[in-house]
């Protein structure tokens, strides 16, 4: 009797194997061959599932986008307004070895991105999203049509990407401690404008 194979499985556990490569020895060492026999396949069994490097890139990296966003949709159940947005923000900063793994695989695909119009809509979908769950906890914390949400979203966001760059490039400064201090400074001042209204 043939052997049933599991195809979702067998992508999702390429793309795990993977992110930790990229995570661990960096995007420009990823070579099909090399992941296939680190996933336990023929250099040929990755090929139907992936047929290009990008198509794998940009699995791995909505792999990774999708399981921040399921780690932010627990942690935020049941919050709202700051209490939410401090949440969400904590899950996306590198404040363990989770996500630092997490943050590498972006600064590497960010690059690939810089050049690929594919990979570059990839990440921007993200940003969408993060966008609209900004949106909502910003409206529940300063109310309809605030002249400042969306410069207060919008740099929200630049800072917890610039956070995962930071702590890639220049780690002995943007340690995890460092880090919840610089989100606290953030979170003070969406406190300041929520009162001052």
């Amino acid at each position: 009797m043939p052997k049933i194979v599991d195809h979702d499985q067998r992508r999702r556990e390429i793309v795990e194997v993977t992110w930790r490569f990229i995570a661990r020895e960096g995007i420009e060492k990823l070579n099909l061959r090399d992941l296939a026999a680190a996933a336990g396949y023929s250099n040929g069994a990755l090929k139907p599932y992936f047929p290009t490097r990008d198509s794998l890139l940009a699995a791995t990296f909505n792999y990774v986008a999708e399981s921040t966003e399921k780690r932010i949709a627990r942690t935020t159940s049941g919050l709202s307004a700051l209490e939410a947005i401090a949440a969400f923000a904590r899950e996306v900063l590198p404040l363990d070895e989770l996500r630092c793994d997490e943050a590498r695989v972006a600064v590497h695909f960010w690059h690939l991105a810089l050049g690929d119009p594919h990979l570059a809509a990839v990440n921007a979908g993200t940003m969408d999203r993060w966008r609209s769950l900004l949106d909502f906890w910003l409206e529940q914390l300063l109310g309809t049509g605030h002249p400042k949400a969306n410069a207060a979203r919008d740099s929200l966001i630049n800072f917890l990407m610039g956070a995962q760059a930071g702590s890639v490039l220049d780690n002995a400064i943007n340690t995890p401690s460092s880090l919840e201090g610089q989100l606290e400074y953030r979170l003070e001042t969406l406190q300041y404008i929520a009162t001052a209204r």
